[in-house]
């Protein structure tokens, strides 16, 4: 039985300006850079060295702890070991790559093949060495979230909501290689042994859906639910609460629920690694929005630069105000476009000025419409106004740590308060008080 989550918002969704029959192959750069942060804990060590010919596909970072490898998207020569800017806004230590042009990849290990004649051990083990992490944005490692809901989760969800404005990645790779898909979900579920596997998808993807409903026949114990589209519900919480009526209380992970939940593109990426042997050396991203000359969806190469993206899909209008990492609700703007597309690198994208942003003179109405778009059932003006005071009792008290930062207060906000911008500082604020 599908439900409705809490709160939500309608933006404009834009996604027709992307949206193609296949996406296209991008210009394979001249030089990649590849960060060892490309995932949520430890960076890597660099594996390689000034001078080394490297392989696509080889290992060129690893580390322990909280941490999955990365691998070389081209064959080349390491040029640089040094710290790069990353889509984060930070320094990030990455290997640069010259490309050889050869794309001379390394063999596929000898452990990868058939699923069925896997043991759970092995396939967690393929997931990690092939890097995987969540490809929808969240970049925690694949394996170790899979490894946490063993035992835990009787439903297991694949997430192709895809509900921020602009991005189209999700829908692309559902109508092109949608048994990459359902192949990965069955091999998660001989791991995990949930009762449902669900494959959620918004109603405004229709071609995908039909092209899903054409081969469930052949993907036994996966079932299509679609839900009526709406922002957030790609969120976790939200979509869990969509499907099945569940809540993951605030503090809580989806396995808390008894659900897991992994992106599409995630689910894509486990099948390539454990039958194939492809570690994760590419994706599909979308390059959009208004001030790109030729929206579309590219295959691209882990470490090609948001500059080289950018002119393979026509440039940049010159009327172009920002370049977002991600989507308009929750991207990051970017000020150098020479960072690297990475892992969770869904989309890039390039907007005109924002005819929905902060006013110069932001006022409260006191209408209450941030309290009821609000999918975690906060309270933003009032997390608004403690900020402002410095109340880090308050804020605590009022879980601004619950806050998932969609944007959807500030969206419907009629006084153009920069609420999230406020939220954001206001969970810094109570960090550093809980420090003290």
């Amino acid at each position: 039985m599908k439900r409705r989550f809490f709160g939500g918002i309608h933006p404009s969704y834009r996604k027709e300006l992307s949206v193609k029959a296949t996406p296209s192959v991008a210009v394979i750069p001249k030089q990649v850079v590849i960060p060892m942060l490309q995932h949520i804990g430890v960076p890597c060590v660099p594996l390689v060295k000034v001078g080394d010919k490297v392989l696509r596909g080889q290992k060129i970072g690893d580390g322990d702890g909280l941490c999955v490898p990365v691998h070389a998207s081209v064959s080349g020569t390491v040029i640089a070991v040094e710290p790069r800017p990353h889509p984060l806004g930070k320094l990030v230590t990455a290997v640069v790559i010259e490309n050889d042009f050869q794309d001379t990849t390394v063999r596929p290990s000898e452990s990868c093949g058939n699923a069925e004649d896997m043991d759970p051990d092995t396939v967690l083990g393929l997931i990690r060495e092939a890097g995987i992490v969540g490809m929808g944005g969240a970049a925690f490692p694949g394996n170790v979230k899979a490894l946490s809901a063993v035992g835990k989760a009787d439903t297991l969800i694949a997430n192709a909501c895809e509900c921020e404005p602009y991005i189209t990645s999700d829908d692309t790779l559902l109508r092109t290689n949608p048994e990459q898909v359902l192949r990965g979900m069955q091999i998660l579920s001989r791991v995990l042994q949930p009762k449902r596997a669900i494959l959620a998808v918004e109603d405004n993807k229709q071609e995908a859906i039909a092209k899903v409903n054409g081969l469930l026949s052949e993907y036994t114990g996966i079932e299509l639910s679609v839900l009526p589209t709406r922002y957030p519900q790609g969120a976790e919480k939200q979509l869990i609460q969509a499907l099945t009526g569940r809540d993951v209380l605030p503090g809580q992970l989806p396995v808390s629920a008894h659900c897991a939940v992994f992106n599409v593109s995630t689910f894509a990426a486990i099948y390539r690694a454990v039958e194939l042997g492809v570690p994760v050396t590419s994706r599909i991203v979308t390059v959009s929005g208004e001030a790109i000359r030729e929206p579309q969806n590219f295959i691209v190469r882990i470490g090609t630069s948001f500059h080289d993206l950018i002119e393979v899909a026509g440039g940049l209008n010159d009327s172009t105000e920002r370049v977002i990492s991600g989507g308009p609700m929750m991207g990051i703007a970017q000020s150098d476009l020479s960072v690297p597309v990475v892992k969770a690198t869904n989309s890039v994208l390039c907007l005109l000025k924002d005819r929905n942003g902060a006013a110069e003179n932001p006022v409260c109405l006191r209408c209450g419409k941030c309290v009821s778009v609000c999918p975690m059932r906060l309270q933003p003006l009032y997390l608004y106004r403690f900020e402002k005071a410095g109340n880090a009792g308050e804020l605590e008290r009022l879980h601004v740590m619950d806050c998932i930062e969609c944007g959807s207060c500030a969206f419907t906000c009629p006084g153009k308060l920069p609420l999230v911008e406020r939220i954001r500082s206001g969970k810094q604020l109570l960090k550093e008080a809980k420090s003290k």
